[in-house]
């Protein structure tokens, strides 16, 4: 998973897999899924994103133990 903040264009990206993008949907204003061909979630971007994040320059991974 990689995770990214473009200051210069205002968006946040979230890719969860390195497949190919074979179909976009803007889910709500702003908020846009990427998916494989399979169907799958492998991408989210925020438009805007400092409209929409708190602090989108910012990042904190957890993961949680079983």
């Amino acid at each position: 998973m990689k995770a990214g903040y473009d200051s210069q264009v205002d968006i946040l990206t979230v890719v969860f897999s390195d497949a190919e993008v074979i179909e976009s949907d803007e889910i709500k204003p702003g908020v846009i899924l990427d998916f494989d061909a399979a169907g799958n979630v492998i991408g989210l971007e925020i438009l805007d994103a400092s409209q929409r994040v708190k602090n989108p320059a910012s990042m904190e991974f957890a993961v949680k133990a079983d």
